[in-house]
């Protein structure tokens, strides 16, 4: 890499197919620091730059380290936290912390920022001229060239193995590359939705040298450790850090199928743009900015005076009042609730709402304008590749693996297999509501038919259920009256409300939403009011006094 750096400069980086961040310190002109992440954001990198001293590092809790750093909450980042459950901007939760872009590098002079660009774009050319029968042939080529890249090691690699198609495809590629044994790992949540069973189907066909794992009865106790390494007080942590605990005590380096879903139309939310693919462009956006908004609006003054899980109905009808907002549909989608203004007051103590707080659409807008040219179920696979994949899925797989010494690589984001995969044309990849139509049938003969068939279940736990289990005594016992209202930033009430409600499926967004505050609490007792670094790691040490 240096070497390439030495004859093509800054032009080098969009050669790299890899994984990376790093630091160049380049002394032929004056003196400079160059920095740079590789295309997709699989690897961190922070940076302070203030008062003039500058300093990086992977993780932000060695910024912290330093004196002239200070520890003060970025309000901004926060909301964006509990809206998304993680944080789109390229700013942190420290405030003057911030994240260098993924596929962009960095000049630094005299302890200044001189310029931070862009050194690749994801800009999908969809083909049209193939027929379904090319694609068919050429996805498990394309897939396999991207996993053989992959086993270059000098030590044995291993495989997480959930029981759906991702996961599978890998282990049939390795075979097919001529790995020999194949070790897979497969988690159990205690939970009835657990793919254990499925991923036995997958272990049977290839003969891998199989481990399983049952998730412990009470994870929350992990919560400190996980947010300590995380950065972020989020929710799909836990089984992260325990997969990767276990799979380190065999392997070193482990493949997983992070990106299938984003590529092939993988995600339940597919479901809901497909069949309204022709809707969406063809609702004028004056319908939602005008009639639509107004009876959103209404819609949520009705539904504040019903039971909280009337919740998801107000929702989704909602949801079908942005149409012709493309982003604003997918977020509903997602969850965001600060389209509701008087939400607010639920969600903030009433001196928080001082804060000039932006709402979160303000990061989608752009990503879904960038590709304007596209269909609603491109343009969706394009923007969760800039938002959720990098800031979401990649953060949580790259830090609890790496918390564990465990080396985790991810064949679906080869940078010739995601050009690919967007270059196929996004109604040709799901059939109706079917979701990966095109990938089920192209990897039909190297899979069993039961994980072809298989409906998808995510690798993470049922909010509803674990809130039945520890989320709800532990919240109890970190979300107290006296320490809310004492922070002033949340209100105690709604909290209190769903606490206290019976519990219920249909509240899992409230669970969630549980979940990220309980998450904070601890995280802000790590990171803002710990500066020794000698926290005690034990659950019961971040209980409300």
């Amino acid at each position: 890499m240096l070497k390439l750096y030495e004859i093509d400069g800054v032009d080098s980086f969009v050669r790299l197919n890899g994984i990376f961040s790093f630091a160049i310190l380049d002394q032929r002109d004056g003196e400079k620091l160059v920095l740079a992440r590789d295309h997709f954001g699989i690897k961190p990198l922070h940076y302070y730059c203030k008062n003039g001293l500058f300093a990086f590092a992977s993780e932000y809790k060695a910024l912290l380290l330093h004196p002239d750093v200070p520890r003060e909450l970025n309000v901004q980042a926060l909301h964006h936290q509990i809206n998304l459950r993680y944080n789109q901007l390229q700013e942190t939760l420290i405030k003057d912390i911030y994240r260098l872009p993924p596929a962009h590098f960095m000049i630094v002079r005299d302890a200044n920022i001189e310029r931070i660009e862009r050194y690749f774009s994801l800009s999908p050319r969809i083909n049209h001229s193939k027929s379904e029968q090319d694609w068919l042939h050429e996805i498990p080529q394309v897939i396999q060239r991207a996993v053989k890249r992959q086993l270059v090691s000098d030590v044995p690699i291993g495989v997480y193995l959930s029981g759906g198609m991702d996961s599978s495809t890998l282990v049939a590629m390795m075979r097919e590359s001529g790995a020999d044994p194949v070790s897979t790992f497969t988690l159990g949540f205690n939970e009835p939705t657990d793919e254990i069973d499925d991923a036995q189907y997958t272990v049977d066909r290839y003969a891998t040298d199989h481990h399983v794992l049952r998730m412990d009865l009470n994870p929350m106790r992990n919560m400190p450790h996980v947010i300590r390494h995380a950065e972020e007080p989020k929710i799909n942590l836990i089984q992260g850090y325990m997969m990767s605990q276990f799979v380190s005590q065999h392997v070193k380096v482990a493949l997983g199928g992070l990106g299938g879903d984003e590529l092939f139309a993988g995600y339940d939310i597919h479901k809901f743009f497909y069949p309204v693919n022709r809707l969406l462009k063809a609702v004028p956006r004056e319908f939602e900015a005008g009639i639509g908004s107004k009876l959103a609006s209404l819609l949520y003054s009705l539904q504040s005076r019903l039971p909280m899980q009337w919740d998801e109905y107000r929702r989704g009808l909602q949801m079908a009042l942005s149409v012709g907002n493309l982003a604003k549909f997918y977020l509903i989608l997602r969850n965001v609730w600060d389209f509701d203004r008087a939400h607010y007051d639920k969600i903030y103590h009433s001196g928080f709402l001082d804060h000039n707080l932006q709402p979160v659409m303000d990061e989608f807008e752009p990503l879904f304008d960038s590709v304007s040219g596209h269909s609603p179920l491109e343009r969706v696979f394009i923007a969760e590749m800039r938002s959720k994949m990098v800031n979401d899925y990649l953060l949580v797989e790259d830090r609890m693996s790496m918390a564990n010494s465990l080396e985790e690589r991810v064949p679906f984001l080869d940078l010739d297999l995601v050009e690919f995969a967007l270059s196929i044309p996004g109604d040709m990849k799901m059939r109706g509501t079917e979701t990966k139509y095109l990938m089920r049938k192209a990897l039909a003969s190297y899979l069993p038919g039961h994980i072809v068939r298989k409906k998808k279940w995510g690798f993470t736990f049922n909010p509803y259920l674990q809130f039945q289990k520890d989320l709800k005594t532990t919240a109890e016992r970190i979300l107290t009256k006296k320490r809310i209202e004492r922070d002033g930033i949340f209100n105690y009430e709604y909290i209190k409300a769903i606490l206290d409600a019976k519990p219920h499926p249909r509240l899992r967004w409230h669970y969630n939403y549980i979940w990220v505050l309980t998450g904070f609490y601890i995280w802000k007792q790590l990171f803002l009011e710990s500066g020794s670094g000698d926290q005690d790691m034990q659950l019961e040490a971040f209980y409300s006094a």
